[in-house]
């Protein structure tokens, strides 16, 4: 069958479609998505504005129009975290619900934690041993751990490039002093956390997930997206302290010249940067992998999970 996902994220709104059966790996068919920053459009009441909202319901029509164009047999609609937060997250799940037919599910952060673990072990599998995944979004930063598909911890921080990005440094180039106050606050928000994790020993295997991962390790030399999936991709503590006072002095545009860095998120990358660096160095990690599969995967999979033989 062919099913479709359709992740509303703090940064896109992005419909895959893949081709897939119960027990089977989903193969990408297709792939349909828009950048509305959805993080960056919070008033100051934490609202979504009325032209977010107007741009959301059209770009969700439009993904549901290729949905059906390319044979989807069912979509798996979602949200995250710019939704969840969001003051007037009702109004507009109701205006999406009546303008568009779909009623978005709102992933908890621990729900988006687990369902990324899911995808990690799944591309992994059982050999990778103890999973420590961290995932950095737009609007939050997921870490789960665990030996099997459901893992033993998992949590969700308010540490999205997106967010940390517009509430922390306005400045292009920034401002020292900011970067200098963000990395404070990065780092005291996941020391919270790794207590929580430190019980249960030391991972086998530290992976990573999402785009700023993926452009992180590519600034320290991994191969290019169009090597394709398979080729091992690896980001070490040492490459990234390297990089990230080069990033703090540089502008959006200089950084989307970059290798691997894009216009659309070349100015959240020096938060995602410095959330990365605390999340390996306050859990210890030296180098971690980047895994090609994340939440929309985990949707994926958990959905073939539930049908029936």
């Amino acid at each position: 069958m062919r099913l479709g996902v359709l992740d509303v994220g703090s940064n896109t709104v992005h419909l895959l479609a893949v081709d897939a059966h119960r027990g089977a790996r989903p193969l990408p068919a297709h792939s349909h998505k828009a950048e509305l920053r959805l993080a960056e459009l919070l008033d100051p009441d934490g609202a979504i504005g009325p032209d977010g909202v107007d741009r959301l319901v059209a770009t969700i029509a439009d993904a549901l129009q290729a949905a059906e164009d390319k044979g989807c047999e069912d979509v798996l609609p979602f949200a995250t975290s710019a939704v969840r937060e969001a003051t007037n997250a009702d109004q507009v799940l109701a205006r999406v619900r009546s303008e568009t037919g779909v009623d978005l599910e709102v992933l908890t952060g621990e729900q988006e934690a687990r369902l990324t673990f899911l995808a990690a072990r799944r591309w992994f599998g059982w050999s990778a041993g103890k999973l420590l995944v961290l995932d950095i979004g737009g609007g939050s930063l997921e870490i789960a751990y665990g030996i099997d598909e459901e893992p033993d911890a998992a949590v969700s921080l308010p540490l999205g490039a997106g967010r940390l990005t517009a509430g922390w440094l306005p400045g292009d180039p920034p401002d020292p002093i900011d970067v200098k106050a963000l990395r404070r606050h990065v780092r005291a928000q996941i020391a919270r956390t790794v207590g929580e994790f430190a019980r249960f020993g030391s991972p086998d295997h530290v992976v990573a997930t999402s785009k700023t991962f993926k452009q992180l390790a590519r600034l320290a030399g991994a191969a290019r997206s169009g090597e394709g999936l398979y080729v091992q991709r690896e980001l070490s503590r040492t490459a990234l302290e390297e990089w990230v006072p080069t990033l703090a002095t540089m502008n959006a545009v200089q950084r989307a010249g970059l290798p691997g860095v894009s216009e659309g998120r070349s100015a959240q990358l020096l938060a995602g940067a410095l959330v990365a660096e605390g999340a390996m160095d306050l859990f210890g990690v030296e180098t971690l992998e980047v895994c090609p599969w994340a939440l929309r995967e985990g949707v994926i999979l958990r959905r073939l999970d539930q049908l029936t033989p």
